[in-house]
């Protein structure tokens, strides 16, 4: 008698979320199997694969990837060639200057960055802050308002901010907001049902409950992931049924493993290489533990990511 597998199929499925217009429109979630389990049921939207365009990035290091943004001064100079990039799905302007305990770069500036990429690309548009939270609230509702019509997401509503960046981004602008919370599954739940309350629709939200480099903590993400798919299909528990962003390149390229230099860890190889293989380890677990799309930043480790979600769907 031949075997006959059986299937294994959830009754709760995740939210599809659409990010972008036209043809390079993306949509994330949407399935009701666990991660990459094709031979329980199709998974209707692959992975997507985001690429982090900071406006700090003239200070990377890495060989190859500033051989790859060469000549690029602007943003939209970086934006335009990150589109070019094998693999990529949609960009994430990273605004880290904005810090006003660092360089304190206006949002006027900041948003002036955003409308240029808007105008010169194509791909969807995910923007992330600075972590300050009164600096991100103004900055995330001036960039809503500027790219209005264009369907971006905004990285992150906070429990300490989601009245503003909610009410602005998502309900004032019509754009995608996320749910940021650290590695609890209890405080995603809780910031969904917020954002729910102020008339936020499901399909406007993503999640992104928190990462770490592997390594570097990575167990509470990797059980935080766990529980929630697995609330979300298995219990059918709407709350936590958003897709979830993992923001992976910030941390793989600031750990020691990425950023000590060869004549300081000699026995650990080329610098770059190891960065390389941390934000492939790191983007790896966060996509086999439920994200749906994670944020990467050199083309070597996209690339690799996007053969790996190839060949698994």
């Amino acid at each position: 008698m031949s075997f006959v597998p059986k299937q294994q199929p959830y009754r709760g499925r995740i939210n599809a979320v659409t990010l972008g217009t036209g043809d390079k429109a993306i949509t994330i979630g949407g399935q009701n199997v666990l991660p990459f389990y094709t031979f329980d049921a199709e998974m209707p939207n692959a992975p997507k694969i985001g690429v982090e365009i900071s406006d700090m990035a003239g200070e990377w290091t890495a060989p190859a990837l500033k051989e790859f943004y060469a000549g690029c001064a602007t943003m939209a100079d970086y934006a335009k060639r990150a589109e070019t990039m094998e693999g990529a799905d949609f960009l994430c302007l990273h605004f880290e200057s904005a810090d006003p305990n660092g360089e304190n770069r206006s949002v006027e500036d900041c948003v002036a960055d955003a409308k240029a990429v808007a105008e010169a690309t194509s791909m969807p548009i995910v923007i992330m802050g600075c972590k300050n939270i009164e600096k991100d609230g103004e900055l995330f509702s001036k960039i809503a308002e500027a790219l209005q019509g264009k369907n971006i997401l905004v990285l992150s509503a906070r429990s300490e901010d989601y009245k503003t960046v909610g009410a602005s981004v998502a309900l004032a602008y019509g754009q995608k907001v996320g749910a940021e919370t650290a590695d609890d599954i209890n405080l995603a739940k809780q910031l969904n049902i917020m954002l729910k309350g102020l008339t936020v629709k499901p399909e406007s939200i993503v999640m992104n409950v928190g990462t770490a480099a592997v390594g570097y903590g990575f167990e509470y993400v990797a059980s935080t992931l766990d529980r929630i798919r697995l609330a979300a299909l298995e219990q059918s528990d709407a709350d936590l049924q958003m897709p979830i962003m993992s923001p992976v390149s910030p941390d793989a390229w600031s750990v020691k493993e990425a950023t000590a230099s060869e004549e300081d860890e000699p026995a650990w190889g080329n610098q770059e290489e190891r960065g390389i293989a941390m934000e492939v380890s790191t983007a790896a677990a966060n996509l086999t533990g439920g994200a749906d799309a994670v944020i990467m930043r050199h083309p070597a480790a996209v690339a690799t990511i996007r053969k790996f979600i190839s060949e698994l769907v």
